[in-house]
């Protein structure tokens, strides 16, 4: 799954990850036979079916997650997968942790928490009405024209930051300006565009995603190399996911000089400064949120250790900041938090986590690793087909290391195209179903909340053609360019 994009740990699993590719699921160094991998392949197989089926089942995404990751957690204690340990305290005792609290990645999980809280602290400040009013002015109240800023600036965002920030950010500032238009019924084509160019945008740099960090350091493949290499991708490919968005959707120019002469009085009637309550408390949301953008974007390399602490609590500390502006009243804030969305993701974590000592994904992983032996360039095209499949619905970061540690294993060569097809496929793999990247969730969630009607299948059925199109210029471009 692309967008649970902060996992630094999972790079400490790859010797774990490389015992268990080199042999068989039912003789692995995990014991775990063939039938218990069966199982719980089907397991994860009945989880999507049930999430594709929610409207029929009138049931939560957190209600069917956690009922999976409850059965998951009952099969495997029985068969004893599941490894339970203690940690030591400071005064010597033992405690044993709960199986499933290191299964979550809390790192997700603050992020969520902290980005949600600071932006609705801050947006009662007026700055995201104040930006998304000034782009619309600049846009003229073209609806084309504001697709276009929106995407750009999503792609900006997913670069420097990750992929749940920025989409929590751009969604927050484009229903203000829709509905400041009056189009509020372009309000779902909108944000399912941006949804997908964040995981676009994840593949601009090499610290824009971790799975991005796991292939480039297997492969010795720089900062400036895999920019050098990738830019030109991400920007055709924001240009076609943009038209392709326009003509979906219909979000079409202004046409005629009477609707461009009423668009232009409109916007130029929008005052920026209207939503703002006070002048004080405005400059200093701008000032956190220049320092929140700077702290997420900058924080691998603070220093004396700091770096260790990770964006979770970057997002957490800023929350903090920002709601001592309403130190006495800050439930209000605390009640407008989606824990829908956090026990969502907390349960899929227990899942993949188990899916992962099953052996589910290194099964996985080895159907894709004979599909190298493949002649060229049709070993390319499946790599990354395959490796895009397989993360959309299931944590491409697991996915990404065990494929990176294939090719090291093979001693592939830095400069070969495999690594890039895993990159790839790793990353736009996230747009083809809503829980195959943490930003499409999060994209769900913010058309859910504007009562806008869309469904598992129905999600799947508008993505899979940009995300097939998408894949499709991947696969071209990685012939072509390495």
């Amino acid at each position: 799954m692309n967008e649970s994009e902060l996992f630094p740990d999972t790079l400490l699993r790859l010797p774990i990850i490389a015992e268990a590719l080199s042999q068989p699921a039912a003789e692995s160094g995990h014991g775990v036979p063939g039938w218990e991998t069966a199982v719980f392949g089907l397991l994860l197989v009945a989880m999507i079916t049930a999430l594709a089926l929610e409207e029929k089942l009138h049931a939560k995404k957190s209600i069917i997650v956690g009922t999976f990751a409850g059965i998951c957690l009952i099969l495997a204690t029985l068969t004893g997968l599941l490894h339970f340990g203690d940690i030591t305290l400071p005064d010597g005792e033992h405690r044993e942790i709960p199986v499933y609290i290191p299964s979550i990645d809390w790192g997700v999980i603050t992020i969520i928490l902290g980005a949600s809280l600071f932006v609705e602290v801050t947006s009662r400040s007026g700055v995201f009405t104040w930006m998304a009013i000034t782009l619309t002015r600049k846009s003229g109240g073209d609806p084309w024209r504001l697709l276009v800023f929106y995407g750009l600036l999503t792609v900006l965002f997913s670069a420097v930051l990750n992929n749940v920030t920025a989409m929590i950010i751009i969604g927050s500032l484009t229903t203000v300006s829709l509905k400041k238009l009056n189009r509020t019924e372009l309000m779902l084509g909108f944000l399912i565009t941006e949804g997908l160019l964040t995981n676009v945008g994840g593949l601009l740099t090499l610290i824009s995603s971790v799975p991005n960090i796991i292939v480039g350091r297997a492969a010795g493949i720089g900062f400036a190399r895999f920019f050098f290499v990738a830019a030109p991708y991400v920007a055709v490919a924001t240009v076609v996911t943009l038209l392709m968005a326009q003509r979906k959707f219909g979000i079409g120019r202004l046409k005629t000089d009477e609707e461009k002469e009423q668009a232009r009085l409109m916007v130029d009637s929008f005052d920026p400064t209207e939503s703002i309550p006070s002048r004080r408390f405005f400059w200093f949301s701008v000032v956190c949120l220049v320092l929140f953008i700077g702290g997420l974007a900058g924080q691998s390399a603070l220093p004396l250790g700091l770096d260790r602490l990770e964006m979770g609590f970057v997002a957490l500390f800023f929350a903090g900041i920002a709601l001592l502006a309403y130190r006495s009243e800050v439930d209000r804030f605390y009640a407008a938090v989606d824990w829908d969305l956090l026990a969502f993701f907390a349960a899929l974590f227990v899942v993949i986590h188990i899916m992962e000592h099953a052996q589910v994904l290194a099964v996985m992983g080895q159907g894709i690793a004979r599909m190298l032996s493949l002649p060229p360039p049709l070993d390319s095209v499946v790599l990354l087909s395959s490796a895009a499949a397989a993360s959309s619905v299931t944590d491409n970061i697991p996915l990404a290391a065990m494929l990176a540690q294939i090719l090291r294993s093979m001693g592939t060569d830095g400069d070969s195209a495999w690594w890039w097809c895993v990159i790839f496929g790793a990353n736009l793999g996230g747009n083809i179903t809503p829980i195959g990247s943490a930003s499409t969730v999060v994209a769900m969630t913010i058309i859910h909340r504007q009562e806008r009607h869309l469904t598992f299948a129905g999600f799947v059925r508008i993505a899979l053609p940009f995300a097939l199109v998408q894949i499709a210029l991947a696969a071209g471009y990685v012939l072509l360019a390495t």
